[in-house]
């Protein structure tokens, strides 16, 4: 078995091994993972973090040992919580941006070090095992507005609806599911639309009753989600009002209380 770290601001995961497949994740500095295959370029691997599968540029893959492996799994996982912030490879003393969410792994006085590897870091952080409130679960969400949709992105510079809903969750230490199909599968289904609270996770179906959309109560009658971009619109029992097209633009399938 052999493991992988993302040492990039972020690496696109694809659906199949190629370059002009459909990009279905990404994975942000930091994250380790599982590799599943390797084929002449690609390396299909399952992130650690969501156990979700896709395939990356070998270019762009940092392999690890087990024993670094396994102390990642063990440690506390600290995020970046800084929309966007530098680090600094202590080895080639060059700089690149680290999205929100990245994860800091051996970080400890400012540094991060394992292997031959060495990164300077100086931003704010945050504890994947401090679960926050829902008011800190909203802050969070509005630190993405205006993030353009992209789908298989979760950075601020391009983000789909899961992927918010996971990276909000996740930097107010709470682990969600990467796709909004999974994500449905977990908390409490509320029975009417006045019972939901700020922090609520809303789905969304298609005609065919698939889960297909995700987004994030403010109260019972707004919803914050991507679509085009972050966004608040109207939110009731029918599902989301836009208000740029002044026309229903989800239909509502369930309500989840996560918190």
């Amino acid at each position: 078995m052999q493991y992988g770290i993302c040492l990039l601001s972020v690496i696109p995961g694809r659906k199949e091994a190629s370059n002009t497949s459909e990009m279905v994740t990404q994975l942000l500095f930091g994250e380790h993972y599982t590799v599943l295959e390797l084929t002449e370029g690609w390396v299909k691997i399952k992130g650690a973090y969501d156990n979700y599968e896709c395939w990356i540029n070998i270019k762009q893959h940092t392999r690890i040992t087990e024993a670094t492996f396994e102390q990642i799994q063990k440690q506390s996982k600290v995020y970046s919580k800084e929309l966007v912030q530098v680090i600094t490879n202590k080895q080639s003393q060059t700089s690149f941006p680290l999205s929100i969410g990245a994860t800091l792994p051996f970080l400890k006085d400012k540094s991060i070090n394992f292997e031959s590897y060495s990164f300077a870091f100086d931003g704010q952080t945050t504890l994947a095992n401090q679960k926050k409130s829902a008011q800190d679960i909203i802050s969070t969400a509005y630190l993405l507005i205006n993030a353009p949709y992209l789908w298989g992105g979760k950075n601020p510079f391009g983000i789909d609806c899961s992927g918010f809903t996971q990276l909000v969750y996740k930097l107010n230490g709470y682990k969600l599911p990467r796709d909004a199909s999974q994500q449905v599968e977990l908390g409490d289904p509320l029975s009417f639309v006045e019972e939901a609270e700020a922090g609520d996770l809303a789905f969304f179906d298609n005609e065919e009753g698939n889960i297909v959309h995700v987004g994030i109560l403010l109260n019972n009658e707004q919803i914050i989600h991507a679509s085009g971009s972050v966004r608040i619109d109207r939110f009731d029992h029918y599902g989301i009002f836009s208000s740029d097209t002044k026309k229903y633009s989800h239909t509502l399938r369930v309500i989840k209380k996560i918190l």
